[in-house]
């Protein structure tokens, strides 16, 4: 049995959000509390494999809870987040600080969503459980809150230094002449704090122009979009239907719709489109990873990370059959291996890298 805690201060959100995971027999609610404090009681308790956690809870509110999870009893925590754009900047913080995917908050008897959002979670509490969290050590978890937050206080101090432009970057560039000048990327569970890794590293001068599907709502691309741009050298945006590509730019999908290509004589455009709107996913890797294959063929490279399913196996064979490379997220480094897993097992990663060094396995694969 999966044993999960359930932490929030709606009466409603505990009930519904229990009753859909108990739906599964392979699934216990062992506990649910109304804040913070008596959530890590009920943590120290039970010792459950997931946690669900509200973000906004008296007494003691949902950031600072997870703070203390990671540090003194890490376990894969699920945030429960509005879809507002403060409820984006908190849920983009607390994975920062080791959660490991969130779910919506706005659920509803009445929603025809509400079969997708119950099985979604019911399958991100298994995939998440099994994992438990064997990639990252508590050591390393101490780490990512303590930096999480000295990059805080750095922020506030942020004039008095060098502007993010300006700071070095680990990644060097390779000698010999550049094959590719397009990055496409897909992403799903655990996604954020992935890219966040893979871009930061990147020069501000990166030589190729970067699309990014990833699996999220509307109501936060936007921020996580400017949240990758205050930390990164080159700049990331929410792309913009029409707009041309250019180097050294990382455009974010908005959440609900799908990122295209549409090749000029002499430019590349992006495309922000609603089809195919039966697609499983929108935005979707596999929409992205197809039009970068009939765009540009082999200078397109290819990239898929932490995910659940298999968004992005079937653009990705398009891609290699025009000559693309594939990059896939290492097993030992996934949230989830899931999409980078149906990549490796179809053949068609070139290389499977360990996210730490996936920003550079970026810069390489441009000159192969």
């Amino acid at each position: 049995m999966i044993k999960v805690v359930v932490i929030d201060d709606s009466a409603f959100m505990r009930k519904a959000l229990a009753a859909m995971l108990s739906k599964d027999p392979e699934i216990e609610v062992a506990g649910t509390a109304r804040d913070g404090e008596e959530g890590l009681e009920m943590i120290r308790r039970h010792q459950p494999d997931v946690v669900t956690l509200d973000i906004e809870m008296p007494r003691m509110d949902g950031l600072t809870a997870l703070r203390h999870i990671m540090m003194e009893m890490p376990r894969p925590v699920l945030m429960v987040s509005s879809l507002t754009t403060e409820g984006a900047e908190a849920t983009l913080k607390a994975m920062e600080l080791g959660a490991v995917d969130f779910i919506p908050k706005q659920l509803s008897k009445v929603s025809l969503d509400i079969v997708k959002i119950e099985d979604d979670l019911r399958a991100k509490v298994k995939l998440i459980a099994k994992r438990r969290m064997s990639h990252l050590s508590r050591s390393s978890l101490t780490a990512r809150v303590r930096a999480a937050g000295a990059a805080g206080a750095a922020a506030g101090t942020a004039s008095a230094g060098t502007a993010p432009g300006e700071r070095p970057s680990r990644a060097a560039r390779p000698g010999g002449s550049q094959t590719r000048d397009l990055v496409a990327i897909g992403v799903s569970t655990g996604g954020p704090p992935a890219v966040q890794k893979v871009l930061s590293v990147l020069p501000k001068d990166f030589p190729a122009g970067i699309l990014i599907a990833q699996h999220m709502p509307a109501a936060f691309t936007g921020p996580f979009a400017k949240r990758l741009d205050s930390v990164c050298q080159i700049t990331v945006k929410e792309a913009e239907d029409g707009e041309r590509l250019q180097h050294g730019v990382a455009y974010v999908a908005p959440g609900g719709k799908h990122l295209r290509l549409d090749q000029k004589v002499s430019r590349i455009d992006v495309r922000v489109v609603e089809e195919p709107r039966e697609a499983l996913y929108k935005p979707s890797a596999t929409v992205l990873f197809e039009s970068v294959a009939a765009g540009v063929g082999r200078r397109g490279l290819g990239v898929v990370l932490t995910g659940m399913g298999s968004d992005g196996l079937e653009g990705m064979k398009a891609l290699k059959a025009k000559g693309g490379r594939a990059l896939a997220q290492s097993d030992s480094t996934c949230v989830v291996y899931g999409m980078p897993k149906a990549i490796v097992d179809a053949g068609l990663a070139d290389e499977i890298v360990d996210i730490d060094e996936m920003g550079e396995a970026i810069l390489q694969n441009l000159y192969k």
